[in-house]
């Protein structure tokens, strides 16, 4: 199950580097591309909003 970016997005970009994959692409709010998601994780622990979650 791939990952989602809510519209409390501040677009901080901390989450784009975190991912091992490359699936964070810039936008307003940042977008997970669910085909490329591993489902990792690393991406919620370095959002300072938590507007990363599971869909």
């Amino acid at each position: 199950m791939a990952h989602e970016i809510s519209d409390a997005c501040v677009g901080c970009g901390s989450c784009k580097p975190e991912c091992p994959v490359e699936a964070i692409s810039e936008g307003n709010p940042y977008v997970i591309d669910p085909d490329k998601c591993t489902d990792c994780g690393a991406c919620i622990a370095v959002c300072p909003v938590d507007a990363i979650s599971q869909k």
